[in-house]
């Protein structure tokens, strides 16, 4: 089949090295729309003078730890003399904005800016370091990316209607920015290529019908290869003559009771007043007799159709009237009649219904084809799939090229459905197809923004919503022009299809890191209880919460602290709640439990926790990075691991003194109270009220000041006191899934206008959607410099933007 690949990619386009030569040029594609340049400048406001005020508020604040010869987490922030300078390193002072917002820098211990002050550093990076203008937003670039394993076998799902999952023998795809679908590490690696050739076979042989269904039951046995008890021999133009009387026959199992239809083929060669003639007989029983008058050249099919029982017997024809005259002294005479059989049929039985035609062929054979229209037949179906494989209209030469591979069937005698399928098999191992991207005007030029066109705003969003291809209403609309215009209900439709469960299973499976709950291996001597029926439940339980509030349009800060959950009775059991009974999971109260929020669900509990305890680090790190957008620094190095230093006491005194050091005690204030305010659950979220022979303490104070008891008020400080922050990462966790590349710089003002826009909804899981949809770099993408490198493996920053 490689030379499908090669016919489909047989022509140019620049693209990331490792994708060179599969992409169509801009003239095979519909033309996108006019672009327009952008505005790049600062944000309104005065710009702050960098020696005059920035200077002395860095020196005032951070040169203590960052200046002076201090280079402390690997930075020197005095190193920077110039606005030019710090914009040169934009990422630096992206991490530097991070910090100053969310009040980790300076340390608690350290002189804390006054908010004025603050705030005039944050604008100083924002407008003179960023250069972001949100009056004209830079919508960013996505590289050209292959679909990931779910989205293949989604598509291929919605576009062919088998039910099984192709990709599932395809190597794991690697992750960037915490996703799978991010463009710049989709690589197409040549054992993938060879998995999409084979795939694409296996797909379509289980889709198509590429014999007649009758065939089925129907078998035919060449008179040449039959014995019987009539001399003969074969004959050129095929068959067996039957040149004394006598029968040919076939030892015949029939399957089933029922009608069957007997057939000969044959015809006669005439001597004598009286044609030859036939009987056909089976078992013992003669069913009939045939003149067989027609010469060579004309045979004909005699048939008999009779109820026949299951079983074996023999089938024969026999010639019962031979004439023979060859001593007869005048020559016109002499001669011989015979018989001359081509095949034996056997058809049934004919009294039961064909089984039906399956549907995944009636979504590519829509109808029958006649027998002058097969090749118009041809390119109408092969239109028709392609259009929907590739997200847009196909384009005539396109289609020339997959006749080509239908006359090339044909011609080397190849049924119609398998020519077809033929070229279907091309289709499903182009780029077209394994890629999705957007064309524009001028790829090469960062300053050129435009909208993405219809058929591609459809794929986006299809792909973002569902994992996998435009539906027909999508499509229709994008067809029309209609779907920006529509977009509001487009999107309310598509949230209540069961197609939506894909943002449960890949981005809430990504977001909290649920997938990673198949891999946990709680030690089972400390707990005896961590079965594989908790851990699918404990899984069950986060997914449906996320349904819950995704189904309901619910708002989004029920994930820090909605006072209900779903369980079955066997995680009831583990939460200690009473009954529920019975493997179904229902909805519950958790009023007065302790639990609310994923924070407190057994899977992100057990998720966050050792094997062998529980982890406040790693749970305060997960709060941080998965709900808040603050992660800490990576630990410096040759810091002890907890158990290779001899603390004593609690785990909580045990941390305190590892604190003490004070190259983890920046980072560990941040990140162990958070933790501590869990300590009420083990490590596989079960309550406790003492860790072996200490009680818990799940009090504990947040660097920004606040205060909690435990488990429940920490949930309300981050639903409330810390609302701004979970928005803010929600907004970018999502919009990088929906993106399919990491967020830079640039993109605050999409983040900052989702996160707006979400709050003036009432936090509903709709309006996060909405505003993503609606949002600058949702709806439209710039050029980029030319020789744009793609990497693979986990994403930076660097790699995402292009930069060496």
């Amino acid at each position: 089949m490689w030379f499908l690949w090669k016919l489909m990619t047989a022509w140019p386009l620049r693209v990331a090295p490792w994708a060179v030569g599969l992409f169509l040029s801009a003239a095979t594609l519909p033309a996108a729309p006019a672009s327009r340049p952008p505005t790049c400048s600062a944000a309104a406001g005065p710009a702050a003078s960098f020696n005059a005020q920035i200077t002395p508020l860095l020196e005032k604040y951070c040169f203590s730890c960052h200046g002076h010869g201090k280079k402390k987490g690997d930075l020197m922030l005095d190193a920077y003399t110039s606005v030019a300078g710090a914009a040169n390193d934009p990422h630096v002072w992206q991490k530097v904005l991070e910090n100053l917002r969310t009040r980790v820098m300076p340390p608690e211990k350290k002189p804390q800016p006054s908010d004025k002050e603050r705030e005039l550093l944050v604008r100083w990076i924002e407008t003179e370091v960023f250069h972001c203008d949100c009056n004209h937003p830079d919508p960013g670039r996505v590289t050209l990316r292959r679909l990931n394993r779910t989205e293949y076998n989604n598509t291929i799902r919605d576009l062919v209607g088998v039910k099984f999952q192709p990709a599932e023998v395809c190597p794991a795809d690697d992750s960037g920015y915490g996703f799978d679908n991010i463009g710049d590490v989709l690589s197409l690696p040549p054992v993938l290529m060879e998995k999409y050739l084979a795939a694409a076979t296996r797909i379509l042989d289980a889709a198509l019908l590429t014999e007649d269904p009758r065939a089925a039951r129907l078998r035919r046995f060449d008179a040449a290869d039959l014995e019987g008890s009539a001399p003969g021999e074969a004959v050129e133009s095929g068959g067996r003559r039957l040149a004394r009387e006598g029968d040919i026959k076939v030892q015949f199992h029939f399957p089933a009771p029922g009608e069957y239809i007997l057939r000969a083929r044959a015809y006669g060669e005439q001597f004598g007043p009286d044609p030859a003639r036939m009987t056909l007989s089976l078992g013992t029983n003669l069913l009939r007799t045939f003149d067989v008058p027609v010469e060579a050249g004309n045979s004909q099919a005699y048939e008999v159709r009779c109820r026949v029982e299951a079983g074996s017997r023999p089938f024969a024809a026999a010639y019962i009237n031979n004439l023979v005259n060859q001593t007869d002294k005048d020559p016109k005479k002499r001669g011989d009649r015979n018989l001359i059989v081509e095949y034996l049929e056997i058809e049934g039985p004919v009294d039961r219904p064909l089984p039906p035609v399956p549907e995944t062929h009636r979504r590519v054979f829509f109808r029958d084809p006649t027998p002058t229209n097969h090749l118009d037949y041809a390119r109408e179906a092969l239109s028709r799939f392609a259009a929907r494989a590739y997200r847009r209209p196909v384009q005539p030469g396109e289609l020339d090229r997959l006749m080509v591979l239908v006359r090339r069937g044909l011609s080397q005698h190849d049924t119609f459905e398998q020519s077809v399928k033929t070229a279907l098999s091309a289709v499903l191992i182009s780029p077209h197809f394994l890629f999705r991207g957007e064309m524009q005007p001028e790829p090469d030029n960062p300053k050129s923004t435009h909208l993405i066109g219809e058929y591609a705003l459809a794929a986006r969003l299809s792909y973002f919503l569902w994992s996998s291809l435009p539906d027909e209403e999508l499509s229709r609309l994008a067809e029309a022009g209609r779907l920006r215009k529509e977009l509001a209900p487009q999107v309310r439709r598509m949230l209540r299809d069961p197609r939506a469960q894909a943002l449960v299973d890949n981005f809430a499976g990504q977001w909290l890191q649920l997938r990673n709950l198949r891999i946990v291996t709680p030690d089972a001597v400390t707990f005896p209880g961590f079965d594989e029926p908790l851990r699918a439940a404990m899984e069950t339980e986060t997914q449906l919460f996320f349904e819950h509030i995704l189904r309901g349009d619910r708002s989004v800060l029920e994930f820090l602290n909605g006072d209900y959950s779903f369980v079955n009775e066997r995680l009831a059991r583990h939460y200690g709640l009473p009954g529920v009974q019975g493997p179904e999971f229902r909805k519950v109260s958790l009023r007065r439990t302790g639990r609310g929020g994923i924070l407190t669900q057994g899977a992100i509990l057990t998720l966050t926790s050792n094997p062998t305890r529980t982890s406040p680090v790693k749970r305060g790190k997960y709060v941080l990075e998965n709900l808040l957008g603050t992660p800490p620094p990576p630990p410096p190095p040759n810091v002890p691991e907890l158990k290779e230093v001899k603390l004593t006491g609690s785990l909580r005194q045990r941390l305190e003194q590892h604190r003490e050091n004070a190259l983890c005690a920046s980072c560990h204030s941040r990140m162990d109270p958070l933790g501590f305010g869990l300590e009420n659950f083990d490590g596989i979220g079960a309550w406790r009220t003492k860790d072996g022979q200490f009680p818990i303490d799940p009090a504990g104070q947040l660097v920004s000041g606040e205060s909690f008891k435990g488990a429940s008020d920490l949930t309300a400080i981050l639903a409330k006191s810390k609302r701004p922050e979970f928005v803010r990462c929600l907004s970018e966790k999502m919009l990088i899934y929906a993106l399919g590349r990491g967020l830079e710089f640039y993109d605050k003002c999409a983040v900052e206008s989702i996160s707006r826009g979400l709050a003036g909804h009432h936090y509903r899981f709709s309006a996060l959607i909405l505003e993503i949809v609606n949002s600058v770099p949702f709806q439209q993408r710039r050029g980029d410099r030319v020789g744009t490198v793609a990497t693979s493996g986990t994403a930076t920053p660097e790699s995402a933007a292009g930069l060496p």
